[in-house]
């Protein structure tokens, strides 16, 4: 394998699914970012190849179509956007990955912590780093909220939500289906919550994890996120057309092996009239609450506050605007360094452990058997 042409030479990009994420997201950003050069868009429907040939992106019509990852050559790429629905992350990432070629995996990384053993050994395997693409930690408010962080003392609590008012994805399709998704709103909101409490709590691991999850919005036709555009798509293997498994809202309680608690809220739908997320941190010095909107949703606070709370005075802390969007760009100016960090290789993989393995426990808890719901007093 040769190593990525990283430096004044653009980064040769093949994105691999072109879906949604990809075409309203990705591509855009990669076609006017002069560090990368799409030299490939790659899906195996048809409808998809031919939604980016009409893309309104300058350049995305002249991009070379491919119906297959298999066809993609790793002496001609230096890195995969992998942007494909959530149930084939793992085997596409893997292939790539073991052939030698760089992947950003869009989030969730996995769906199970056998799917993480998986990426591990295809990084190994094939001496390529694995990159994630959430970007939520690289807010500029968010990042304000790091800052304030680090003068809180010991952190001893951290709260996490990210409530939308309406808001589920695809409703119907693959996003609300179990086996395709891994999961429904802990998984796809929850899985940014988690990554943008990595660098409070650096690399302590859950060592407890309880939770709840309900499904009371996910089937009226008003929940949907119309802003997505979502028109269902072409039917996935395993799909069952209108059918929904998985939960609108999850609810987690957390503590890591050192004695921090984490409470988690991330719902798809809900009673609120706009979509929020806060961020609260409780130190040993003080405590400190982001409010903003996190995502693309229209339907969003009009704009982001951070304050901080010292002996009883809560003080506001300047956070600058930015259009939506902008930290999407931010991590993808972050990309040529990450791949070129000799130290990179692994990292990923033991964040997606600690994340996937919390996940995973706060469902097998919120799972109750059928017995005890039946017998449970109303």
């Amino acid at each position: 394998m040769s190593a990525p042409r990283i430096g004044e030479t653009p980064i040769r990009t093949a994105v691999v699914g072109l879906g949604w994420a990809a075409r309203s997201i990705w591509l855009p950003r990669l076609l006017r970012n002069p560090a990368f050069t799409v030299t490939a868009a790659v899906d195996p429907d048809e409808r998809g190849r031919a939604a980016v040939a009409e893309a309104e992106a300058e350049g995305a019509d002249r991009l070379p179509l491919l119906a297959a990852v298999h066809d993609l050559d790793p002496a001609e790429v230096d890195l995969a956007v992998v942007a494909v629905p959530n149930h084939l992350h793992c085997a596409v990432a893997s292939e790539l990955l073991a052939k030698g070629i760089p992947v950003f995996l869009e989030k969730p990384v996995c769906l199970t912590s056998e799917e993480a053993e998986r990426l591990a050994a295809a990084e190994r395997s094939g001496g390529a780093v694995l990159l994630a693409g959430s970007a939520a930690r690289y807010r500029a408010d968010v990042r304000g909220l790091y800052r304030i962080a680090a003068r809180l003392g010991r952190i001893r609590h951290v709260e996490l939500a990210w409530v939308r008012a309406r808001g589920v994805p695809d409703r119907g399709g693959w996003f609300t289906q179990r086996s395709l998704a891994g999961g429904g709103a802990l998984v796809d909101l929850g899985w940014h919550l988690f990554d943008i409490a990595v660098p409070l709590l650096g690399t302590a691991a859950f060592r407890h994890a309880i939770g709840t999850v309900s499904s009371d919005f996910i089937t009226q036709r008003s929940s949907g996120a119309a802003w997505r555009g979502d028109d269902g798509g072409p039917a996935l293997p395993g799909a069952t057309e209108g059918a929904t498994d998985v939960e609108d809202t999850a609810r987690g309680f957390l503590i890591t092996d050192d004695g921090r608690s984490v409470v988690l809220h991330a719902s798809w739908a809900s009673h609120e009239a706009l979509d929020s997320t806060r961020v609260t941190i409780d130190g040993s010095g003080g405590s400190a609450t982001l409010r903003c909107t996190f995502g693309f949703s229209p339907n969003r606070l009009e704009r982001s506050t951070l304050t901080r709370t010292v002996d009883g005075t809560t003080r506001p802390v300047a956070v600058p605007t930015e259009p939506i969007g902008t930290e999407y760009d931010r991590q993808l100016d972050m990309l040529p360094a990450q791949l070129r960090d000799p130290a990179g290789r692994g990292q990923v993989i033991e964040e997606v452990r600690r994340t996937i393995g919390a996940i995973e426990r706060v469902y097998t808890s919120a799972r109750i058997p059928r017995q005890v719901r039946e017998s449970a007093p109303v």
